[in-house]
């Protein structure tokens, strides 16, 4: 027992070390002023985990005890932060990197099973006929059921030219089918582009990753070297998570050149920061229109914020997520991170979107002109439904409407099917290949486009 004792201690040094290396040094100076409350939450700590040791009813795994009870601590902070274990570490940073070697193909667990989303173009899975909607049951023989997305995905990845076996089931199909991949380097395109018509650019960002700022100003000059000026640029921002803060500045000062980005605000004076644009030698005075929705978040925000307060951009759309805080990763030892809050940001007029969002100066519901229903987004999450969020400065109420009442089931599967044909269509075309007649069915698309011709019209007739 001696020994046992002698790891839990080892294990709460270690966790002293975790929290006093990756806060700094004024929580440091918060221990040295109430030695005595620290030391003996510490002190129950250690007994708690002596006694779970010695008589809990099954053997137990203490590293396994402490990491959970780090976890815990963590993310009852808010919901962005949490400890990163070494797999979920490695995957958070090649996320942010402009490729990794795979199959190309974008997953997600959608009721309980791991669903193909849809494969990216001129990938292994791609060309081997990998279908959105094909529900992975095995990967290399291994039941995917019980299995943590980041654990699926880190299966998939690995060196190019290395193969894996994936066992999926389709819709219409009776049997399992087994498909032996051969992994490839998969580039992470975060920006994707095309002309709608001649001098009307449109540009998608489906995150922000270390190349994306690049990537857009290739996309505009490639946009602008045409026979006509480039007249207007639609930045679509629709289900764009985030990713990285330089890249949501660098994109917003490619925009803009001068005046504030966007500040960041912590407890901490190196944690406190305004970003500021800078004129670049580019003349990039077209009008924009950004589009945004509840998919919206963070480096979107931040970017939609910035256009719409310097009167740069007109914003159209749905309200978007209202994540206003910002995250930074500390690396721990035995390749663990920790993913920790630090600041909340601040539009340039001072605006806190934490928990309330980017509201669009023009609100148009999304939906496919070919279709009649309007694209369900009272379905998901906002910032302001998870658990431990943080609060804005002033937080708004808002109304999310009431419940319908009286449908029968017929109506009710039927309406499931149409949203459910919706959102897979969404998501196919965000990571599908881009066609403008694709894009001309999707009607905050086409509003965006009507809007920036009825400016150059307007524009002329007063010139």
């Amino acid at each position: 027992m001696r020994q046992g004792r002698r790891y839990v201690k080892l294990w709460l040094l270690m966790l002293t070390a975790v929290i006093v290396g990756t806060i700094g040094s004024g929580f440091y100076r918060g221990i040295s002023a109430s030695d005595e409350e620290t030391y003996k939450g510490l002190k129950i700590f250690a007994d708690v985990i002596e006694l779970v040791e010695k008589n809990y009813v099954d053997t137990v795994d203490t590293e396994d005890l402490i990491h959970k009870a780090i976890q815990g601590m963590v993310s009852s902070l808010d919901p962005h932060s949490q400890l990163l274990p070494p797999e979920a570490f490695e995957e958070l940073q090649i996320d942010t990197r402009g490729e990794f070697g795979g199959i190309g193909i974008v997953i997600t667990m959608q009721k309980g099973v791991l669903t193909v989303i849809s494969p990216i173009e001129g990938t292994p899975a791609y060309e081997a006929g990998i279908d959105a909607g094909d529900i992975i049951i095995k990967v290399d023989g291994e039941s995917t059921k019980d299995m943590m997305l980041w654990e699926a995905v880190k299966k998939m990845r690995g060196p190019k030219g290395e193969s894996v076996t994936i066992t999926i089931v389709r819709e219409g199909i009776t049997k399992p089918m087994d498909y032996e991949l051969v992994r490839d380097i998969i580039p992470i395109e975060s920006v994707r582009s095309i002309a709608l018509k001649p001098g009307y650019g449109y540009i998608r960002v489906t995150n922000f990753q270390e190349n994306t700022a690049d990537d857009i100003r290739t996309a505009l000059d490639t946009l602008g070297s045409g026979e006509v000026p480039l007249k207007g640029v639609i930045l679509d921002l629709r289900d764009n998570p985030g990713g990285l803060l330089n890249q949501a500045v660098e994109v917003s000062d490619i925009f803009l050149d001068k005046g504030e980005i966007v500040s960041i605000k912590g407890r901490l004076r190196r944690h406190t920061k305004i970003f500021s644009a800078t004129p670049d030698g580019r003349k990039n005075n077209f009008p924009v229109v950004v589009l945004i929705n509840g998919g919206s978040a963070s480096a979107s925000e931040i970017v939609a914020g910035a256009l719409q307060d310097q009167k740069r951009g007109m914003v159209l759309g749905t309200q978007s997520f209202g994540k206003g805080s910002v995250q930074t990763v500390e690396t721990l030892r035995d390749g663990y991170g920790l993913k920790m809050t630090i600041a909340r940001y601040y539009t340039p007029s001072g605006r806190s979107i934490q928990a309330q969002g980017i509201a669009p100066d023009i609100e148009v519901r999304h939906r496919y002109i070919d279709e009649e229903e309007f694209t369900d987004e009272e379905s998901l999450l906002k910032e302001k439904d998870l658990t431990n969020h943080l609060e804005a400065e002033t937080l708004e109420t808002l109304d999310d409407g009431e419940p319908e009442e009286g449908e029968s089931e017929i109506q009710k599967e039927k309406k499931d099917s149409s949203k459910d044909q919706n959102r897979r269509r969404r998501t196919q075309n965000r990571y599908g290949p881009l066609d403008t007649e694709g894009l001309k069915t999707d009607n905050q698309v086409m509003r965006a486009l009507s809007i920036l011709v009825s400016y150059d019209i307007f524009k002329g007739l007063n010139s």
